[in-house]
């Protein structure tokens, strides 16, 4: 196996994570669109972050939601990740966005926690916040995922 092939078949969703994200020449993932840093990758729990930035601005002048929608989907699915056996792949079935605050897109950091619900042999849940530099909520959100076997 190379520094950038993982054999994904072979590892837990932490331990495949985990590994793919702390490689020199990972594989490219949606986090670096947007400038994502991975802060925490626990079972069952998952804490990415990133800045704002002017391209990541709405028509009224801040933050989109979009960027919400990614990290909440991102951290909620790799929770959801994080607690499945080597083998085994999900992907997000539904999707639950509450936001609370507009952002600026001045640099503020967004961070987001996700966290699992349920996961059972063929769907899970998780739920995510997203909150500013001062601790405020910004967003919140649900997801089910589907799981499926013999494929990631």
């Amino acid at each position: 196996m190379s520094d950038t092939t993982i054999d994904s078949a072979q590892l837990s969703g932490l331990e495949l994570l985990r590994t793919a994200m702390t490689m020199p020449d990972r594989p490219p993932f949606i986090g670096d669109l947007v400038g994502m840093e991975i802060e925490e990758l626990e079972h069952g729990r998952v804490v990415f972050a990133l800045r704002t930035r002017p391209d990541f601005a709405n028509p009224l002048g801040t933050t989109h939601g979009g960027i919400c929608a990614t990290l909440l989907d991102s951290v909620m699915g790799c929770a959801v990740h994080t607690t499945l056996a080597a083998g085994i792949g999900y992907t997000t079935l539904e999707l639950k966005i509450n936001y609370i605050r507009a952002v600026p897109v001045d640099g503020q950091r967004l961070t987001a926690t996700g966290s699992t619900i349920h996961v059972g042999r063929t769907t899970a849940t998780a739920e995510g916040r997203v909150v500013d530099e001062q601790g405020r909520l910004v967003a919140h959100a649900t997801t089910t995922c589907v799981i499926f076997r013999g494929s990631r």
